[in-house]
C-alpha cells in the first residue's frame, strides 16, 4: 500500500485525496481507498518520469483512469456508482496532481488527461 508521505512533492503530501467521496456514505470507503491508491501510484510515476507536458503526463494518467474505470463493477456491487460527485472529485484530484507537478492546465487539458474515463 502506497503512502503519500513517501512522495517528495509537499503539495501532494498535504493534499486530502478524494475528500468529498470519503465523506459521502454513498461511496464505500474501501473502494475510494482503491482509487486513492491509483492516484498515489500516478504520483509515484510522475515523480519517477517527470513529464513536462500534458501529452507526456497522459502517458501516466490514462492508465490510471483505465484502472479507475475497472472499478465500476465493484461500485455497482455495493449499490454505488461513479457519478457526478465522484466524477468532479476525481477530475479535481487529477488536476491537483498535474498542477502540483508543474503543469499549467488550460482549455481542455484536464479532459485530455482523463480522456479514457467512463465515469
Amino acid at each position: 500500500m502506497l503512502d503519500k508521505q513517501n512522495l517528495t512533492n509537499e503539495t501532494i503530501k498535504a493534499h486530502d485525496f478524494l475528500a468529498d467521496m470519503y465523506q459521502d456514505d454513498y461511496y464505500p470507503s474501501h473502494l475510494v481507498a482503491k482509487i486513492e491508491q491509483i492516484l498515489l501510484q500516478l504520483c509515484v510515476d510522475i515523480e519517477t518520469h517527470k513529464p513536462t507536458s500534458v501529452a507526456e503526463f497522459c502517458k501516466y494518467s490514462h492508465p490510471a483512469v483505465e484502472k479507475i474505470n475497472d472499478l465500476e463493477d465493484e461500485f455497482d456491487e455495493h449499490d454505488s456508482e461513479l457519478e457526478t460527485v465522484a466524477r468532479e472529485c476525481m477530475g479535481e484530484n487529477f488536476a491537483i496532481i498535474a498542477q502540483a507537478y508543474g503543469l499549467t492546465l488550460t482549455g481542455d487539458d484536464l479532459e485530455e488527461i482523463i480522456a479514457p474515463r467512463e465515469w
